[in-house]
């Protein structure tokens, strides 16, 4: 079977926040470095190249693929912001009904600007997503 090709990574998550672009990334990207520090209680870690990502948690499928995953995180990509919450956003309707202007992926919610959204529910997102993510796979710190 093949291996993750997101991986964790030695590179500074602040260091590669502050090549961002455009600055409007850079800004949101400082302001969620912190958000989900605070909210998750887990050191940030770059994953990939471009994915900075709170936690840690090995999952293995019945079709016997296993290994390690980001178990929340960020992208400031440069057409909008990709937030990543594990297992996904299929539960999680009434939150995102308060969150404001975005749009969803799988596990991937995409936002314009920071200023779109409602920061206290996307704490309560995070967190939830926390839960129900340590509920399936325990989460850990990097």
């Amino acid at each position: 079977m093949s291996a993750n090709k997101t991986i964790a990574t030695d590179v500074d998550p602040v260091d590669f926040l502050a090549k961002a672009e455009p600055a409007r990334r850079r800004e949101d990207g400082l302001v969620l470095l912190e958000l989900f520090g605070r909210v998750t209680g887990f050191p940030a870690v770059m994953w990939g190249d471009s994915i900075v990502g709170f936690g840690r948690y090995h999952y293995r499928y019945k079709t016997g693929r296993e290994g390690d995953f980001l178990a929340t995180g960020f992208s400031p990509r440069k057409a909008q912001m990709s937030i990543y919450i594990m297992p996904g956003y299929q539960d999680y309707e009434t939150i995102l009904q308060r969150l404001g202007k975005h749009k969803l992926g799988r596990s991937c919610l995409y936002v314009n600007k920071l200023d779109d959204i409602d920061l206290s529910v996307l704490e309560e997102l995070i967190e939830t997503g926390m839960r129900d993510l340590h509920a399936l796979w325990p989460v850990h710190p990097q």
